[in-house]
């Protein structure tokens, strides 16, 4: 499906069916209390949506896609505007906007439409990559005039959306008050995307970039998530985003807040270099975050509103986070809110109408047949007209600008941003200045100002850095924008850094890391570590998604410090007390002077600690990451070890490795220890310190799938709707079905705790995914639906030799794929000749034949209670 479906089909059975059981458009929960939800447009209008968009006037745009994350062939997706005239819940007329393929995101502001989507070759009809375009209706007939106008072209890779589908690719999109929108890069990454200004900008793997709304400045955001979907924004710039679980291989769905600049360390740093990254602030278990919105509208129930908005589709639940200020961060507590069939996205418009699509079991290609959008409102909701910010004056356009609605303030902001003349600045400041209006709306019109005085704001926007409220966000908007960066003193950041407000700090260093004056080193490298800067022991796992708000500040630092090349200043601290942060930033500097520099610091040192600190960085620089060029991908159960994933020598290698050759002789065989842990730590592969892994050999029970299947019991004899009646009727044995699990065969391809070794499908958290009936629709068709991490692989190899199985590890340098007997098999990546996802589940149909009713019950209900 949709890159959602990623995260329900890493958890999913082998038994990995996923059948349409929401067979009506309806709401499976009782609203929640104070909100009336009601079905707005069905299958019929809007089958597979996969996302939407609200005008601030109620217009609602839905991105229908029946290519889905698995399709491939064009001509099945379009962008429909549906329409409610007496404002009753219902749509009364639908338009078709504009023809698209795989629509993934979309915004209204105005006549334009912004849509990401993928886009086709008309002559081969494959995939060519995806685009950000604009599209406009000018006239107000309710479709597009004219074809698309590209704003960033090649957004992911073109080469694994043709191959697998959109799955892991580019998604939601969303405009904050600042004017950028920020775009969600699932982890294909892309590889040469291009801007209007011509700009190329390639990311290795997934995280969030923005571009401004007529595409031109495009920049990474921040990076190391594995699949983000959407993205949502407050008012004050704070970016949250609920991302996707890894296919068994530890990352469940987390939730984050997203700090400029930042590295949140998937899949190579999240584990065992935790110190380096800023961790989620939740691990969530199982799922699938989808659609993302800030509630902040005057007319919603305090007890929603203010808060992020999460959709979850493999838990068909739309989640609220309410998130809690901490230092230059957050913390968080979740909440069920709403129940969907598996939700895709949400928005909501200028009169308080929350807007919500479902998949509704549309499969991983798309259905005609499933998928519907619900509209929510507070019981005491009547509807007020949105203004036509085209017609109203500027006099009105402020009033709407010191509303304290979120989708007011942006369409009041946007609008006077688009007459860009005196009186529109005048009155964009006068409500920036006024200490009486609420905080909110003070930095709408901060940003409202910035985007229409550009360097001529400078002045201003330095006056505001003096009000202690506005100091934070005055330094944001002073170094948002790099067209003119050059003009801005780095005066008001040096004084930044002084403040106690750790929010202001962070944008203080943010800020200094965007002016680019490498003078500025010495102050960045005066950042405090906590005592939570350590590494994770061997072999253990850090905490990844463990809220730190103490290392939020060196660690901009020192991604400052790493985007400066301040490799003077860092090499000269190495002697001060401020060692360690300078090493932290040269881990990520392969330069040769960085390396002699070390090598120069090393034979200075005295203390011993220090020295071994050295040793380290100098491991780390041994290897340095491959330049990508989106030929290849790592996968739905990447090497995560660290600390990088495709690791190729430099022209500063062979000093490091001559140098640390010489320390172990030195050191002799009491100090050859050190060497070996940091050669298998940083994956140096020094022969010398290299010792030969013995993997322990783990004897399972053999066991013959056929002789299972071939046997005629209960559910054998039974039709597959005669055998769900009965399991909704009978509850069963989770002790026999435990028995059963082995007894079965399930246990060959299945793993039900994180400490066994992953095989096929992670059944541990299946129960927090799935309920009683799919779980049971999967064991008895497990061809319906085939989820992407777990479809089996045949791969052809040198020495005519073929393996078909499960993917369980996968580096730069292997594979290791498990067959359905349970025998593991380690191929060289070099060794294989082709590699190919078949198109049907490795488990044989019938492993349940055997079963009376009571022992499929038992089996399900000890499956519904694994929710690790």
């Amino acid at each position: 499906m949709i890159k959602f479906s990623l995260s329900l089909i890493s958890f999913t059975l082998v038994f990995f069916g996923l059948r349409n059981f929401f067979s009506e458009p309806q709401i499976r929960q009782v609203s929640p209390p104070g909100l009336t939800i009601t079905n707005f447009a069905g299958p019929d209008v809007t089958p597979s949506p996969a996302c939407l968009a609200v005008a601030p006037t109620g217009e609602v745009y839905v991105g229908v896609d029946m290519i889905g994350s698995l399709g491939k062939d064009p001509g099945k997706g379009h962008i429909l505007k549906l329409i409610d005239k007496d404002n009753d819940g219902k749509m009364d007329e639908h338009i078709d906007f504009a023809e698209v393929d795989n629509p993934r995101g979309i915004i209204v502001q105005g006549s334009q439409v912004y849509v990401l989507h993928t886009t086709f070759s008309k002559e081969t009809k494959q995939a060519t990559g995806m685009n950000l375009v604009v599209f406009e209706d000018k006239d107000g007939d309710g479709k597009a005039d004219g074809p698309e106008k590209p704003l960033i072209e090649h957004i992911s890779n073109a080469k694994y959306i043709r191959e697998r589908g959109t799955d892991h690719a580019t998604n939601g999109i969303r405009m904050g008050i600042d004017g950028w929108i920020y775009i969600s890069v699932g982890d294909f990454g892309f590889h040469d995307a291009v801007d209007r200004s011509g700009k190329k900008l390639t990311m290795l793997g997934g995280g969030i970039m923005r571009v401004r709304p007529d595409g031109t400045e495009m920049e990474i955001y921040t990076h190391g998530t594995r699949n983000v979907y959407d993205v949502a924004i407050d008012p004050y710039m704070n970016v949250f985003t609920r991302e996707n679980t890894n296919d068994g291989g530890g990352w469940n769905v987390r939730f984050s807040h997203h700090i400029q600049s930042g590295e949140y360390g998937y899949p190579v740093l999240f584990q065992h270099f935790t110190d380096e990254i800023i961790p989620a602030l939740a691990d969530l278990g199982g799922g699938s975050g989808t659609g993302a919105l800030f509630m902040d509208e005057p007319n919603w129930p305090e007890q929603y509103n203010h808060v992020p908005m999460m959709a979850d589709w493999g838990r068909s639940m739309l989640y609220i986070h309410r998130v809690t200020a901490d230092g230059p961060t957050f913390t968080q507590k979740d909440e069920e809110f709403i129940k969907l069939p598996q939700i895709t996205d949400l928005d909501v418009d200028g009169s308080g109408r929350l807007y919500l699509s479902a998949w509704d079991g549309a499969g991983y290609s798309g259905s005609p047949n499933k998928g519907y959008v619900v509209r929510a409102v507070p019981n005491n909701w009547t509807y007020k007209a949105f203004p036509d910010v085209k017609k109203a004056s500027v006099k009105k356009l402020t009033e709407l600008l010191k509303s304290n609605s979120a989708v007011g303030r942006l369409a009041a902001s946007q609008e006077l941003i688009s007459r860009n003349h005196k009186q529109a600045m005048s009155a964009a400041l006068k409500v920036a200045s006024d200490q009486a209006l609420a905080l909110d709306v003070r930095l709408a019109g901060l940003y409202t100002y910035a985007q229409l005085t550009k360097e001529n704001g400078i002045p201003a926007l330095i006056e505001f850095t003096k009000d202690k409220a506005m100091k934070e966000f005055a330094l944001k908007a002073l170094a948002d924008r790099k067209t003119y960066i050059d003009k801005v003193p780095v005066e008001p950041f040096l004084e930044g850094l002084k403040d106690t407000d750790l929010r202001v700090q962070a944008a203080s260093i943010i800020g200094l890391n965007r002016l680019g004056r490498a003078e500025v080193a010495n102050v960045l490298l005066q950042t405090k570590l906590p005592a939570s800067f350590t590494a994770p022991a061997k072999g253990t796992e850090g905490p990844h998604a463990t809220p730190n708000s103490a290392i939020i500040l060196p660690h901009l630092a020192v991604r400052a410090l790493v985007d400066l090349q301040a490799v003077d200043a860092l090499l000269d601290a190495v002697k001060t007390e401020n060692a360690t942060l300078a090493l932290w930033a040269l881990r990520y500097i392969h330069t040769e002077k960085a390396v002699n520099g070390l090598i120069d610091n090393y034979k200075q040192a005295t203390d011993e600690k220090l020295k071994q600190q050295i040793l380290v960085t100098l491991g780390r620089l041994y290897k340095k990451e491959i330049v990508y060029d989106a030929t290849w991908w790592w996968g739905t159960r990447p090497d995560s070890h660290g600390p990088y994933f495709k690791a190729v020598s430099w022209e500063g290698s062979p000093i490091i490795e001559n140098f640390l050759k010489e320390e172990a002789a030195k050191a002799g065989a009491k100090g050859r220890q050190f060497y070996v842990d940091l050669n298998e730590r940083q994956r140096m592969d020094i022969p010398e310190f290299t010792v030969e892994e013995k993997v322990a050999t783990v004897e399972e029970p053999k066991i013959d799938l056929d002789k299972i299947k071939n046997k005629k019991g209960q559910v054998g004899k039974s039709s597959i709707e005669d055998v769900l009646l009965a399991i909704n009727k009978l509850q069963g044995d989770p002790l026999k079905g435990k028995n059963i699990f082995n007894s079965q065969g399930c246990i060959a391809c299945h793993s039900l705790s994180k400490s066994e070794k992953m095989k096929g499908p992670f059944m541990g958290q299946i129960g927090s995914i799935m309920n009683r009936e799919q779980i049971a629709e999967s064991i008895l068709k497990p061809n319906a639906s085939i989820s992407q991490g777990f479809a089996s692989v045949m791969i052809t190899a040198k020495g005519d030799r073929t393996y078909m199985g499960f993917i369980t590890e996968e580096t730069a340098a292997k594979v290791v794929i498990r067959n359905i007997a349970g025998e593991v098999f380690t191929i060289k990546t070099g060794d294989i000749l082709s590699r190919k996802e078949m198109e049907t589940s490795m488990m044989p149909e019938g492993l349940a034949n055997s079963l009376s009713y009571e022992e499929l019950a038992s089996l399900v209900s000890f499956l519904s209670q694994q929710k690790q």
